[in-house]
């Protein structure tokens, strides 16, 4: 895929200002073009949205790969990777979702179950490939980019890892990884009630996954699956249902304006805020606040 070199792409649509760490998402819309493709200090995914007409070619190490446009195409390069020369030939625009993963990802999942270190770089090249996992993870990461919930911080922080470890298991150079499966312990009632508490007591903080699964002795991955499992629904949705809620109440009571309620939420701005509280709500903050405000 292109790379922002030749500068035939437009940005429409970027995470930056979302707050998120490990993970930077970004929609870009491309035509026809070329030019070279610099190594890169992160792990770049790139999706194809839509644009069914057309292929891409790159030339990695003196290899040509050739691939078409089919929507859901994954491309992968690896931290630190780079393409000696690219184009993209296609008679109508593309877009194209690109996500990219920090190192401190990989390190996490390396530290945590004992794998070989700098596994970012182990990552394999892919280029134009099917990968459904890979799709839909990038799918719900666009979802919450284009419209915000009250705990998209914390899906940021799963979705990177998810990628990260899809990334090892099915795309690895030295064949795959397997996460070891966690049997030591299950999330009862017991630890279910102390991460429930822990979420009730710091609506106002920003709850990382990784404070939930320690709340709960449980890694990450163990944590969020017996936590969907138990509740019926990821741990960031749980927490974004569980804000809203507290904003209902904390408007309906006054004394809080619509623009710090946002920033407590989580938000990155108030008409995010505001957009998310009406989709829940079915009416705004501020006409919520005038129907049930005391």
């Amino acid at each position: 895929m292109q790379k922002a070199q030749d500068r035939r792409y437009d940005v429409l649509q970027s995470s930056s200002e979302l707050g998120w760490s490990n993970l930077f998402a970004e929609v870009r819309s491309y035509g026809r073009g070329g030019g070279t493709h610099p190594a890169d200090p992160e792990t770049k995914i790139a999706i194809l949205l839509d644009g069914s007409e057309g292929t891409s070619v790159c030339r990695i190490g003196g290899s040509w790969r050739l691939s078409e446009h089919i929507p859901g195409n994954v491309w992968v390069r690896p931290m630190g990777g780079k393409y000696d020369e690219g184009y993209t030939a296609t008679a109508t625009t593309i877009r194209v979702l690109n996500l990219h993963l920090t190192a401190s990802v990989f390190t996490q999942l390396g530290d945590y179950y004992g794998l070989p270190a700098a596994l970012a770089r182990s990552v394999r090249y892919v280029c134009g490939e099917q990968d459904e996992v890979v799709n839909q993870i990038g799918l719900s990461v666009l979802s919450e980019m284009m419209t915000p919930t009250a705990a998209g911080r914390m899906f940021a922080e799963t979705a990177s890892l998810l990628l990260a470890a899809r990334l090892l298991h099915a795309h690895w150079d030295a064949g795959s990884v397997r996460l070891p499966i966690e049997r030591r312990h299950q999330l009862d009632e017991r630890r279910l009630r102390r991460v429930l508490d822990y979420v009730e007591e710091h609506l106002a903080d920003d709850i990382a996954v990784a404070d939930l699964a320690n709340v709960a002795s449980l890694s990450i991955f163990y944590f969020t699956r017996a936590f969907s499992a138990a509740v019926g629904m990821p741990p960031h949705r749980y927490v974004s249902q569980r804000r809203l809620e507290w904003a209902k109440t904390k408007i309906a009571a006054g004394g809080t304006s619509i623009a710090e309620m946002a920033f407590v939420c989580g938000f990155s701005s108030q008409s995010s805020f505001t957009r998310a509280f009406r989709r829940a709500t079915g009416l705004t903050p501020a006409m919520y606040r005038r129907e049930f405000g005391s």
